[in-house]
C-alpha cells in the first residue's frame, strides 16, 4: 500500500468523481484511476461503485475510509516534524531520571539549554535504577541521571557528578524527633517506609539486617513521593536523602554508624551517537560546580 494511492482515493471519496479527483492531485486520470485499483486489490475488495454522476463508496470503501484518513494524516505529520527538525525547528532530548533524583537542582541547566536551542523538545521519563538503565540500553533515553544503576553493561558510562547525604527521616511530629541522631536499636520498634525503586535500598536493607533490625512492620512503596507522603502522615520512618526531607519540610537525624550517601551521575551508552542538546547538557552536568 502506497501513500499515493491513499491520497487518490481521498480525494475520490470527497469528489466521487475521477476526473476531479485526478486534477485535485495534479495526475493523469488513468493513473489515478490504476493506483485505486491496485489500492482495492490490496484490500481484496471494490472501494468505490463507479455509476458516473451517482458513482459511490462502497460499504468496504465506508469502512476503510477513517482509517486511511488518519494514516494518511499521520504521515503527513510526521513528515512535518522531520522537515522541522531537518531544518533545526525542533531539537528533541530524551532525558531519563530515577525515582530518586529531584529535578530542581536540574533547572538552571535546563532553563539556559532551551536558550541556546530554542527548539527544544524534552521527553522526561522516570523510573527504577533498573528501568533508567533500559531506557539508555533500548534507547529511549540518550542521557540519564542516576545513583548508582548496579549494571554491569560495559557500554554504559558514568559521569559522577555529586552526592547526596542520607539520614533517618520522619514526620515533624515524630517522637524521633528530638533526638539529635539514632541508632539502628531505636528502629527496631519503628514500621519501615522502604521504596524498592531507590538506588540504596538493597545496601539499606543489608545494613538493616546485619544490625538485627527486621521489615516485619514495614510498609513497600516504588516511588520516592508515596514514600515522603507516607513519612508526612507519621505513617512510619524511612532513610531518604537529606535534601529530599527538607524540600517537602521533614525532620532528619543521622544514623549512628551509617554514612549513607547517594552518589548521583550521569550516564550515556558509549559509542551512540547523540543529539546536540543531549551533548551540551552533559557537558553542562559535567562542568557544573555542585559544593
Amino acid at each position: 500500500m502506497e501513500m499515493h494511492q491513499i491520497r487518490y482515493f481521498l480525494a475520490v471519496s470527497e469528489t466521487l468523481n475521477l476526473t476531479k479527483a485526478a486534477e485535485r492531485c495534479n495526475v493523469a486520470q488513468p493513473s489515478l484511476t490504476r493506483a485505486i485499483k491496485a489500492l482495492e486489490a490490496e484490500l481484496g475488495g471494490e472501494l468505490i461503485c463507479r455509476e458516473r454522476s451517482l458513482s459511490h463508496l462502497t460499504e468496504l470503501g465506508q469502512r476503510v475510509l477513517p482509517m486511511l484518513r488518519q494514516c494518511y494524516e499521520t504521515a503527513v505529520a510526521a513528515k512535518s516534524v522531520a522537515v522541522s527538525m531537518r531544518n533545526a525547528e525542533v531539537v528533541p532530548l530524551s532525558l531519563a531520571l530515577s525515582h530518586t533524583i529531584g529535578l530542581k537542582p536540574f533547572e538552571p541547566m535546563l532553563q539556559e539549554l532551551s536558550g541556546i536551542f530554542p527548539g527544544l523538545q524534552l521527553k522526561l521519563h522516570r523510573g527504577s535504577r533498573n528501568e533508567v538503565a533500559e531506557y539508555l540500553k533500548s534507547g529511549t533515553a540518550e542521557l540519564a541521571i542516576a545513583g548508582p544503576l548496579g549494571e554491569a553493561w560495559p557500554r554504559l558510562d558514568a559521569f559522577p557528578l555529586f552526592e547526596l547525604p542520607c539520614e533517618v527521616g520522619f514526620g515533624p511530629e515524630h517522637l524521633l524527633a528530638t533526638k539529635d541522631r539514632v541508632s539502628f536499636g531505636d528502629l527496631i520498634s519503628e514500621t519501615l517506609v522502604i521504596d524498592t525503586s531507590c538506588e540504596l535500598t538493597e545496601e539499606f536493607r543489608a545494613r538493616l539486617k546485619a544490625n538485627g533490625v527486621s521489615e516485619s512492620a514495614a510498609h513497600y512503596v516504588t516511588r520516592r513521593e508515596d514514600q515522603l507522603t507516607l513519612l508526612k502522615a507519621n505513617l512510619g520512618v524511612a532513610i531518604v536523602t537529606v535534601a529530599g526531607a527538607e524540600m517537602h519540610g521533614l525532620s532528619h537525624v543521622p544514623l549512628k554508624q551509617l554514612d549513607l550517601r547517594l552518589t548521583v551521575s550521569a550516564y550515556t551508552v558509549a559509542g551512540r551517537q547523540r543529539g546536540n542538546a543531549s551533548v551540551t547538557l552533559l557537558n553542562m552536568l559535567r562542568a557544573a560546580n555542585w559544593t
